[in-house]
């Protein structure tokens, strides 16, 4: 007979809600090899990181092979984890990456190169023009959130993965070029032609929210 304090074992019983494990606890269990240390990763962390990797390959079927090169990697790695920062930073790091190799292996004919120093970064910034605070602030804004994801997400891959390793994850753009393995002035032109489109499409939005 089941008491009031029993796991309920018909059907149809909601189960037991599972135990959440402490951040210390979760790393002990992945270090361990601790399946259900595993589980509970992908389980708690994997929508947020889904979602990221879709902000840099808008194909799910991209975004979930890159998500889960991520947590091959976050097992094979998780021993040289220092712990100086939080799991889930260096898990978003990680997927970050993970996602810029999907695009990578999917890039195709290269844009043509323009010399250095034609591309005025500060200018050319649209988040500057309207006068905003920086990206990750604006998009911080119930108002603007949906707007500016949907224009982001409407840029091709190459210049959109730029933009949001410049203006929203905050790299300087030697680290982009490096991370992307492609020239500066690529990296340059690429972040012009983004912030251009995103300034043409969302100006008078960003503009009206901030006033």
């Amino acid at each position: 007979m089941t008491t009031p304090d029993s796991p309920r074992s018909r059907h149809g019983d909601t189960p037991p809600a599972k135990a959440v494990l402490t951040e210390g606890a979760l790393i002990d269990g992945l270090v361990a090899g601790d399946a259900g240390a595993f589980e509970e990763l992908v389980r708690t962390r994997g929508p947020r990181m889904m979602a990221v990797a879709l902000r840099y390959v808008t194909r799910r079927e991209d975004a979930e092979d890159a998500l889960q090169e991520a947590f091959v990697a976050v097992v094979r790695s998780i021993r040289s984890f220092s712990r100086a920062s939080a799991l889930e930073t260096w898990l978003h790091r990680i997927v970050v990456n993970c996602s810029l190799m999907t695009l990578r292996r999917r890039r195709r004919k290269p844009e043509t190169s323009l010399d250095e120093g034609t591309m005025d970064e500060g200018a050319a910034s649209p988040w500057r023009r309207w006068g905003a605070p920086p990206a990750h602030e604006i998009l911080a804004k119930a108002e603007l959130r949906t707007a500016i994801r949907d224009e982001i997400a409407k840029l091709p891959e190459s210049q959109r993965a730029v933009l949001l390793l410049r203006d929203v994850e905050g790299l300087e753009l030697k680290e982009i070029a490096e991370l992307l393995e492609l020239g500066l002035s690529t990296i340059k032109i690429r972040l012009h032609r983004a912030r251009h489109a995103l300034q043409a499409q969302l100006g008078p939005i960003v503009a009206e929210a901030l006033s």
